[in-house]
């Protein structure tokens, strides 16, 4: 995977949720535009995955404890959701730990709860896009 391609699939999930946000408009559930977008984002043919558990391991130890990632798009790139009056540090911070923990590079974070979409929209980078 090389910047290009990261760029590419972050222009079709950008693309999907614009998509979804114009047909629903801001005000719905979570759940609702998660739907919506995976069907979207499937219709684009690309791979999704929902609900996606991710362990956590602390001093070499699996806890009795997981995250949840949103999405998961092309096993790559993870898209964290929100519907929420302001994205808080929190929410950017929740991103940035779901890409650590999970290896990932790159994650979306996207709040549907905003007049213009574009507003809602934070893209987070775990180290280099260039290199695996």
């Amino acid at each position: 995977m090389n910047r290009a391609n990261y760029n590419r699939i972050t222009e079709a999930i950008i693309g999907c949720a614009i998509e979804v946000h114009k047909e629903l408009g801001p005000g719905l559930m979570e759940s609702v535009y998660e739907v919506c977008l995976i069907k979207m984002l499937k219709s684009e043919g690309l791979l999704v995955k929902r609900q996606v558990v991710l362990p956590v391991h602390f001093k070499g130890e699996k806890l009795d404890k997981e995250f949840i990632i949103d999405l998961l798009v092309e096993e790559e790139i993870v898209v964290e959701l929100k519907s929420v009056e302001v994205l808080l540090p929190v929410h950017e911070a929740q991103l940035v730990t779901y890409l650590k923990l999970s290896n990932k590079k790159l994650g979306l974070l996207i709040n549907f709860n905003v007049v213009l979409l574009k507003e809602g929209i934070k893209r987070r980078i775990n180290g280099n896009l260039d290199f695996d």
